[in-house]
């Protein structure tokens, strides 16, 4: 029997919730304070962070204080995300922890008891107004985004191949229309392959139109019917990290396994456009 939507978002809110916990019972104190690829973070902001979505999401304000416009707080969401990691500086990595803990444990039975009803309304989230079930499934990639920001750190690899990364390429994926067709806006006709290699790797194949009103837009498309006017090859991981804005353009095309081939330029423009995640 097929698992619901709402069951499968909680059973990989679990599973990367964890994931992430059980990381985080290995740091000593020196870990927590190291630097992540989010400017400013350190591993145990990480954490802090996703404190605060979840206590927002449990109807808790953020912080009191004064606005944190930090250079690398760019719009009123950062500030918003900033307030709760800023409240949790002061703490050590295992008090931060020790709430993660009790926070995602009292997250999960609230959403089994959810009602179909519930599931099914449609609110303000990151991406507008969705479905809660939609929501819930951004929590899982954000969750699992910032678990990898933590081990990347840390050179401790680890919780790949799960929901938490198929629900990220999915929504990575799902992204990469939007980068060619409104982001490049390159000529009609014009095709691009993605070949993403790895356990969860697949083909993302898109081709660029022209709508009713002369809009420029891409679609997905199964099976092109010939060359593409670019190709693109690489790693989930290095997709993944430039779609989340965590390396540089410049890393992916110097990157061992990754390959362009026809339009290059194109294929590099792509590159330095796919920045996806707020």
């Amino acid at each position: 029997m097929p698992v619901s939507r709402s069951a499968a978002a909680i059973e990989g809110l679990e599973e990367v919730w964890a994931s992430l916990l059980a990381l985080g019972r290995t740091l000593n104190a020196a870990q927590f304070e190291v630097c992540t690829e989010c400017p400013g973070w350190t591993v145990k902001d990480q954490f802090s962070h996703v404190i605060g979505t979840e206590l927002l999401l449990e109807g808790v304000a953020a912080p009191d204080g004064a606005a944190l416009r930090a250079r690398y707080v760019r719009n009123d969401l950062g500030e918003l995300n900033e307030r709760f990691v800023e409240a949790r500086r002061a703490r050590t990595g295992t008090e931060v922890l020790d709430e993660l803990a009790g926070l995602t444990s009292r997250r999960l039975v609230a959403l089994r008891s959810l009602d179909d009803e519930a599931w099914a309304a449609i609110g303000p989230s990151p991406i507008g107004m969705v479905p809660y079930v939609d929501y819930m499934g951004v929590r899982t990639f954000d969750s699992w985004v910032h678990e990898q920001d933590v081990r990347v750190a840390l050179g401790v690899p680890g919780g790949r191949g799960g929901a938490g990364e198929r629900v990220t390429l999915d929504r990575m994926e799902a992204s990469m229309p939007y980068v060619l067709g409104r982001r490049l806006q390159p000529l009609p006709g014009t095709t691009l392959r993605i070949d993403i290699h790895g356990e969860l790797g697949r083909t993302v194949q898109l081709t660029v139109s022209v709508n009713d009103d002369g809009a420029v837009w891409a679609r997905a498309i199964p099976v092109l019917e010939q060359a593409p006017t670019a190709s693109l090859l690489m790693d989930e991981a290095t997709f993944v990290r430039r779609a989340c804005g965590r390396i540089s353009a410049e890393a992916v095309l110097g990157s061992p396994g990754f390959a362009a081939a026809g339009d290059t330029a194109l294929a590099t423009q792509f590159v330095e456009q796919m920045v996806v995640m707020i």
